[in-house]
Order: structure tokens, then sequence, then C-alpha cells
């Protein structure tokens, strides 16, 4: 189980072979890494899943390959058109399974992640998220880990604002950690095990080539985005859920649109949870401990009920515009994002 899907299992993976199972998408969020927040967005777990769903068909088209097979209507996969054409928008979705051995951890000697490979065989989710950025906001933590002419830029030092990258930049941080770290070339090859790592760059280049496309075509800037990757008998599939509003950033008209409406609600009107998380995982870091999470001394406040609508709408009106169907009963992309600005 994840903080916002539900993990069901059909037919378990073994060390040589896919299994079945699928992902049902609640509608519950998550941010700055706390798991499940107070509140529920409504629809949200249907506009995740529609979106997937539909970003997955789009790489299978271009022939990039996956673990998803169709959206599940009562009980039988379907693609996402079919499902659509019933008037359902789809919460469930079926895929192909890999193994996620245990990953120890030890407060001298971190975590084991040759334990974690010698458990996985030939068939194992890869450890990592492949992170790729077109663009690079304000907030980045790019910014203080690297300098623009890394990255081809003409500039001594970072501009303040948005800056967008002539080519796109792919980073490797951790997937099953407490807390998500960047990793090195070297450090990632090793925690990566067989999978290779310039397979998994180039997987994300083209998954992000093929997302920032769509986004493009129905009116979407596409900033960032990551994939998970399944490694199974020396191929590379792409895996979890992709190009939704929760796993990138998409912006419209200059308007963020994607979870990081909520990461910045949050910032402005809970400033003292925000930081009382970001004290905990220094603290746990110091410490040499996993748990940050039992280190904080503050919980979330509930969302006002306005605020959860606007969040809903977002979801939904997004999805309409990015899948080009009205999937949902929800305003235009632009009243969902003139709401938004005036949060």
């Amino acid at each position: 189980m994840t903080s916002v899907k539900d993990f069901r299992v059909e037919e378990p993976a073994t060390p040589e072979a896919l299994g079945r199972g699928s992902f049902r998408f609640t509608d519950d969020y998550s941010v700055f890494d706390w798991g499940k927040m107070p509140d529920e967005i409504p629809d949200k777990g249907a506009s995740l899943c529609t979106m997937g769903a539909f970003n997955f068909e789009l790489l299978e088209a271009a022939g990039i390959p996956t673990h998803y097979r169709g959206v599940v209507i009562d009980g039988e996969p379907l693609d996402v058109d079919t499902a659509l054409d019933h008037g359902v928008a789809p919460r469930e979705m079926a895929i192909d399974l890999a193994q996620v051995p245990d990953l120890p951890f030890d407060e001298r000697e971190g975590y084991d992640y040759d334990a974690y490979h010698e458990a996985a065989g030939s068939n194992y989710v890869v450890p990592l998220e492949v992170v790729f950025r077109n663009r690079v906001g304000a907030g980045s933590s790019l910014r203080s880990r690297t300098e623009p002419g890394e990255h081809g830029l003409d500039h001594g030092a970072w501009p303040e604002g948005a800056v967008d990258l002539p080519e796109a930049v792919v980073e490797f941080s951790t997937k099953y950690e407490e807390q998500d770290r960047y990793l090195d070339p070297a450090e990632a090859d090793r925690i990566a095990g067989a999978a290779e790592l310039a397979e998994l760059e180039a997987l994300a280049r083209e998954v992000n080539r093929v997302v920032t496309e769509r986004a493009a075509e129905t009116g979407f800037v596409h900033q960032d985005g990551k994939i998970e990757c399944v490694y199974h008998d020396g191929d590379l599939l792409v895996a979890d859920v992709v190009g939704t509003f929760d796993e990138n950033r998409f912006s419209y008209d200059g308007q963020q649109v994607s979870k990081e409406v909520l990461r910045q609600y949050h910032k402005r009107t809970q400033p003292g949870w925000v930081e009382a998380v970001g004290a905990a995982k220094a603290e746990a870091d110091r410490r040499g401990v996993a748990d940050w999470k039992g280190l904080c001394d503050r919980a979330p406040d509930p969302l006002e009920n306005h605020v959860l609508g606007v969040a809903r709408d977002l979801y939904c009106a997004g999805t309409n515009a990015y899948v080009g169907r009205e999937v949902f009963d929800a305003p235009t992309i632009d009243e969902a994002v003139a709401s938004v600005r005036d949060l």
C-alpha cells in the first residue's frame, strides 16, 4: 500500500516471473513525504487513474514497454477509452508485478542494498526514482546542488524565477528509504543492481518526451517528473504511474496545476508544520535513523472545504483537458486555474 493508492496482489511475482495485481486509487493525498493527510479530495483517485492510464497507453503506442494491463471495470481490464465510453471514470488499474524484497536498515551501516538484490533474482522493482527536469523552479533543490553552467545555461548564478533548460536534466534518487536523497552516478549504479543506469536514463528521456508532447498539445507545460521501473529478465518496464498531477509538475497559463498547488498552500497557511517536518528530517539525518516522522512534534491541520473544492476541480478539469474528454463534471481548465490563483 502507498499513501494514495491501495495495492492488490492476484498472483505473486517470483524471482523469475512477473505476477499480476492492481492499484486502486484513493482520494487521499500526501505532501512533504508525510503520507496520508487529514483530508480526502473528491474524485482525485479517478482523476489520477484516468490520466495515468491515458499516459501508459501513449507510451505503449510509442513502443515504450510498461507494466500496465488496462483499467479495471467490473473485474475486467479494459483500455481507458473503452472504459470511458461506458461512462465510468476508472479507479483501478491492472498491472504486472515484480518483487520488492525487504531493504534492511542498520543505524551504523545504513540501508543494505546487497541484501535487497540477493533476494531480488532477475525480477524486481528497481529501488530508484529516475527524475527528469525540463524547467528549474524557484524552489528546486537542483539550485542548491548544481550550478547553471553545468546544464548549458549562460548564467553565473541561478536567476530568481523559473528557468527552462536547453535539455532535460536526469537524476537518480532513492525510492524505498524513509527520506528521498539524490545520488551520484556511482551510488545510483550500485543501488540499481543488474539494471543499467544508461538504459534507465534513456527510458526516462523517452517518457519525458511523450508526456511533454502531449502536454503541449493540450495547453500545458510539463516542467518535471519521474519514472519508476521494473527489471525483468534483462528488460526494463516503466512502472508505478506516469504523468499525473501527483507524479509530475505541470503548469497552465503560468499557474501550477499539479500537487505543487497543495504544497505551496501548506507552506503559506501551515508554515509551522512544514518547518517541523524539515527539522524532523534533519534530526533523523543527524541521528542516523530512518524514522523521521516519529521525531516530528506537529501534525498537519485539515484543509478548509473550499480549498478541497478548488483542488478537486483542478484535478478533474486538468484531467478532462489533458485526455481530451469530458470525464468529470467540472469547470473548464481556465476557470479551475482562476480559482487556484484566488487561494
